[in-house]
């Protein structure tokens, strides 16, 4: 299972002070909320999944490619300018060359190699299964 994330805001590790907070009205609540709500979604589903592949002693079979320090522009899902394309660009190619984990210092890049040949090596397994 290739997992792919649409990124997570960086601004969302932003403290707030209970000063501001008490001043704010539905509106201003909306977005913090709707980031945590997120976050916490994209969060749990790769530790259920992580969790359920190690069970399986199958986690080499699950990665998740997911970029959390989002910025800018790069945060929005529908600008579509040349400007924010080539910034994206430059986002995936930045990930790539980030360690997948804390725990393991492999790159997204070698993973992903690692990973496509993992695939193909099974559809060429299942195209001689059918062969015969």
């Amino acid at each position: 299972l290739l997992s792919l994330g649409t990124g997570t805001n960086s601004e969302f590790a932003k403290n707030y002070t209970a000063e501001e907070a008490a001043k704010w009205g539905i509106l201003q609540w909306m977005s913090p909320i709707w980031e945590m709500r997120s976050a916490a979604s994209s969060y749990m589903n790769d530790y259920y999944l992580s969790t359920v592949f190690q069970a399986l002693d199958s986690q080499n079979n699950y990665l998740r490619a997911q970029e959390n320090a989002l910025t800018g522009t790069t945060t929005t899902f529908d600008d579509a300018s040349v400007a924010n394309m080539i910034l994206l660009v430059q986002v995936g190619e930045n990930l790539l060359k980030k360690s997948v984990s804390e725990d393991n210092h492999e790159t997204y890049e070698v993973a992903l190699k690692r990973f496509a040949k993992l695939l193909s090596d099974r559809k060429k397994l299942r195209a001689n299964k059918a062969s015969f």
